[in-house]
């Protein structure tokens, strides 16, 4: 239900645009066009550990699900909101485990049909656990999102 009302608020936003150019003393309104939402589902399934990331995209703004469930550990699920910097997607994930609400950056390489999750050395900053240098996150030893059906 989220990501229906994080998509109507995004599409509504972007529908609204509207640039006017001035020449000399005529107006001429041009209507942008709203960029074209997406939706791509992606798993993980490595024996018992699963995860899964559902991800919504318009334009460059990214928004989603991710949720991890990891076996004989506590799993955790919540929802990310991004953008895409070419083809590195960025964002914040803000999640429930163990009874508790946190939050922290997590970086994604595409490439092709997957979605690989990279790892570096984190920091708290502002109540949130971030990457100390975007440049050092490590996809060598990703976790591997698969494309997948959405339901």
């Amino acid at each position: 239900m989220r990501i229906v009302g994080v998509l109507l608020i995004l599409t509504s936003m972007f529908a609204c645009r509207q640039t006017t150019k001035v020449t000399g003393e005529k107006e001429l309104g041009t209507n942008v066009p709203a960029p074209k939402s997406e939706q791509s589902c992606y798993a993980y399934i490595k024996e018992k550990d699963t995860a899964q990331l559902i991800l919504i995209t318009t334009g460059v703004v990214a928004t989603g699900e991710l949720n991890y469930k990891w076996f004989e550990k506590d799993k955790s699920t919540g929802h990310i909101a991004g953008e895409m910097r070419g083809d590195t997607l960025i964002a914040n994930y803000t999640f429930n485990s163990e009874g508790k609400q946190s939050v922290r950056q997590v970086a994604f390489l595409k490439k092709g049909n997957q979605f690989l999750e990279g790892f570096g050395e984190i920091q708290e900053k502002e109540g949130k656990m971030q990457f100390k240098d975007l440049k050092k996150i490590d996809y060598e030893k990703a976790i591997v999102f698969e494309k997948i059906a959405c339901n």
